[in-house]
């Protein structure tokens, strides 16, 4: 009776293993490795690296997850859901979801590039430099974007796409100076005098964008929202139903930006790597 209880027990262990190796293989079969324990026959480990690195990776993508929802609210809120009836405005005022998140956006990586900047001249880090500039790329894709749709919004609402208004006249300034910084860069052969003189020259485009986006508009008669005397879309102006899906919008497009800007960034640290070495030894 002790040796048929015995291997019984012996019988339960084994099938209790077999059932743990089966759960981990189901959980991460792509890798599968033989083992060999003594004389007895080879037993199939799973190799889950693979599997933990998946999880490691999405990790580290949350905001991307995060980014692509948000933009999907944005996107369908915009449309589908119901907006105040504005005199003027009317349905035009759905363009508030992806016109003025893009300008903040456009604002945000400008800003993001400023510290770059300052970073390398503090540092001379070139990886400093190479960040600065891809934000400064993208920051120019979502001005463009932002003008493109500005400029759509003034032909229902002001009876032209361009009025010479002086926002629109300052906006276009402040695009132009950011891309002399393409321009100028282009010119210079030497990559450190390159990214040394661009560097400095972001600086200064910032500080000239400030009071021509911000300033000079408010103190000249306007007709966009918000400058010379006109409401602006503030806590007071905008309805409170439009400010759930615009936050989400001004956070959405500008994690977009970010993305955008992280992908030109790995893809010129590639390009550039050997430059990097140098300047590290």
């Amino acid at each position: 009776m002790t040796v048929g209880a015995k291997s019984v027990t012996v019988e339960s262990k084994e099938s209790k293993h077999r059932l743990k190796q089966k759960r981990k293989i189901e959980m991460c079969p792509k890798m599968i490795y033989p083992v060999v324990i003594h004389n007895n026959p080879p037993t199939f480990v799973p190799d889950c690296s693979s599997y933990q690195f998946n999880i490691s990776a999405m990790r580290k993508s949350w905001w991307k997850i995060l980014c692509i929802l948000l933009l999907l609210f944005t996107l369908i809120g915009g449309l589908l859901l119901p907006v105040p009836e504005k005199f003027i405005l009317n349905e035009t005022i759905r363009n508030v979801f992806f016109h003025v998140p893009m300008w903040f956006g456009m604002i945000i990586l400008f800003t993001v590039s400023l510290v770059f900047s300052i970073r390398y001249l503090q540092k001379g880090h070139l990886r400093d430099d190479i960040y600065a500039i891809q934000f400064i790329n993208v920051g120019l894709l979502f001005g463009i974007l932002g003008l493109v749709t500005g400029m759509e919004w003034a032909q229902f609402t002001w009876g032209t796409a361009w009025s010479n208004d002086p926002k629109q006249l300052a906006t276009a300034i402040a695009m132009l100076i950011y891309f002399a910084t393409i321009a100028l860069r282009a010119s210079i052969p030497d990559y450190d005098k390159k990214a040394k003189i661009g560097a400095v020259y972001n600086v200064f485009a910032f500080a000239l964008m400030i009071p021509l986006l911000f300033i000079l508009p408010r103190l000249t008669d306007s007709l966009h929202p918000g400058n010379g005397g006109n409401p602006g879309f503030n806590t007071k102006d905008m309805a409170p139903e439009l400010r759930p899906t615009f936050y989400i919008g001004i956070i959405g497009w500008t994690l977009l930006g970010t993305w955008m800007a992280t992908l030109l960034i790995r893809i010129n640290l590639l390009q550039k790597r050997n430059i990097l070495n140098e300047n590290i030894q």
